[in-house]
């Protein structure tokens, strides 16, 4: 699987699971173009990918492909907070 088809499923897939997950009394639907990457790698046959949606949820998503056992792995994650610290050194 080249890199482009995996972006390409794993947005396919967080589209997918997004839908499936939706309040459907909210009536949003997202499509591919609402999926966007954050961050991804490739070494050798294997990638990931962190996604995440124009939905302000506070979900995003981890895909992982095993390019020996040709299996993708794919996470979800909810954000529950955001805390911020210093920098400065401990000793």
């Amino acid at each position: 699987m080249t890199n482009e088809e995996f972006i390409k499923k794993s947005k396919q897939l967080v589209t997918d699971y997004t839908n499936d997950h939706m309040d459907k009394t909210d009536g949003v639907h997202i499509t591919n173009a609402d999926v966007y990457v954050v961050w991804s790698a490739k070494t050798l046959q294997n990638s990931k990918a962190l996604l995440s949606t124009t939905v302000s949820d506070g979900m995003y998503y981890e895909v992982t492909l095993d390019g020996d056992k040709g299996k993708i792995y794919f996470d979800a994650y909810k954000k529950f907070q955001n805390i911020s610290y210093s920098a400065e050194r401990v000793d």
